[in-house]
């Protein structure tokens, strides 16, 4: 018999992927966590019924959250995740030869535990001696910190119950006084399309920080396969990339083009954000 996944994103939308074998399922003290094997997408961590990545398609979103921020700081030595339990983002920060030292704050350590079990290709960064494991909440965590980042990427979930607080102003000005007078930070802000705190979250980190913009990529396990990012800055601009750097860092999708073109948007975009 066939079982299938369906993630509830609207009234009216929804999506479907079979799955052929329940990997690991358990209900940790925030939320529902499951590992699932699909024919298409690989293995997939769901988090309270949302898909949160898939082994095929991971490296699409890991790269464009961790590489566009990172490319736009000379010299990014320290660097705050807030989410990113699963590890991937962690793994692409940690390419960059200039960075000393990756606080990864995730409240629900089984996140951090499962992945490991069952998403090594994923989670392996997160052994590396570099990387300085916090569980607690990141809401409260940031406002311990001022001026001690570099860069801080907001690698959270979908913004209901406790991760709504984390698409608020009062969030991103704590995150502007954790970053030093350099710093960029940057957040996944959802689908453009279906979302409807999108247009909130870029207008929140728009009246926070003096240079900033929604950024969007194609990643074919999320709603609609269009996502966004939102980027903040304190002093750096999006279009001046460090190529050089470029040159030691492998990856499978993000390049210099493929980061310019990521702050084209499409016309009914730039009128949401006004």
């Amino acid at each position: 018999m066939d079982i299938w996944f369906t993630e509830n994103h609207t009234e009216g939308y929804k999506v479907s992927w079979r799955i052929d074998k329940i990997l690991h399922s358990e209900r940790s003290p925030y939320q529902e966590i499951a590992v699932v094997e699909s024919p298409d997408l690989g293995r997939a961590l769901l988090l309270d019924n949302t898909v949160q990545t898939t082994t095929r398609f991971e490296f699409i979103y890991h790269e464009m959250i961790a590489h566009v921020p990172l490319m736009l700081h000379p010299r990014p030595q320290r660097v705050m995740v807030i989410g990113g339990g699963d590890g991937g983002t962690v793994r692409e920060v940690l390419k960059h030869p200039a960075v000393e030292t990756v606080e990864l704050v995730e409240i629900d350590e089984r996140v951090i535990e499962v992945s490991k079990e069952w998403l090594p290709q994923i989670s392996f960064a997160l052994d590396s001696e570099k990387v300085n494991i916090k569980i607690v909440d990141g809401l409260q965590y940031v406002k311990q910190h001022a001026s001690r980042y570099d860069v801080i990427i907001v690698d959270c979930t979908d913004p209901v119950g406790p991760s709504l607080e984390l698409f608020t102003k009062n969030f991103y000005r704590d995150v502007f006084n954790a970053l030093k007078a350099d710093g960029i930070m940057v957040s996944q802000t959802g689908s453009p399309t279906f979302s409807s705190h999108f247009t909130e979250a870029v207008k929140g980190i728009q009246e926070v920080f003096p240079h900033s913009s929604p950024y969007l990529t194609c990643e074919p396990t999320y709603i609609a396969g269009f996502w966004s990012f939102t980027i903040g800055s304190k002093k750096y601009k999006f279009d001046n990339i460090n190529s050089d750097r470029m040159a030691t860092i492998e990856t499978r999708y993000y390049t210099p083009d493929i980061h310019r073109a990521a702050f084209v948007l499409p016309k009914y975009i730039e009128q949401m954000i006004k």
